[in-house]
């Protein structure tokens, strides 16, 4: 199955967001798993104030992976990085129509959004009521 994991780092340190990406990639590939991309969004503020092993921090390092594995990989993969204590932050979400490859399907992401941001589809009234994705 294809998922995408978004991760936060602390911010400030590029070699501490390095060795998780490596990690996490490393976990996968020894798990069975492939790797389909990873992206670097850099630093970016949080929505709100987070305390983490007594600091409190208010922006973080962004990366994106995308990844098919199984369903157990993908959990090892999560509690593995989750558990780092450089880490903020970590989701991840299985993509729709996962079991073929993502040109077949032509599937964007958030990390494909790029520069100008997402655009809202004819329709939507507002941002909070209408459909979110590109056109």
């Amino acid at each position: 199955m294809l998922y995408e994991m978004i991760a936060v780092v602390r911010p400030g340190n590029i070699a501490e967001v390095k060795d998780i990406a490596l990690k996490a990639g490393t976990l996968l590939l020894q798990n069975g798993g492939v790797i389909r991309s990873l992206t670097n969004w850099g630093p970016f503020l949080l929505t709100k104030p987070v305390i983490k092993h007594q600091q409190k921090l208010d922006s973080g390092h962004h990366f994106i992976l995308r990844f098919d594995a199984s369903p157990q990989v993908q959990e090892k993969v999560r509690k593995t990085i989750a558990i780092d204590p450089r880490m903020v932050r970590c989701g991840v979400v299985r993509m729709v129509g996962g079991d073929k490859l993502v040109g077949e399907h032509g599937i964007k992401g958030m990390s494909e959004i790029g520069a100008e941001g997402p655009v809202w589809k004819k329709g939507s009234s507002s941002p909070g009521g209408g459909y979110f994705g590109r056109l």
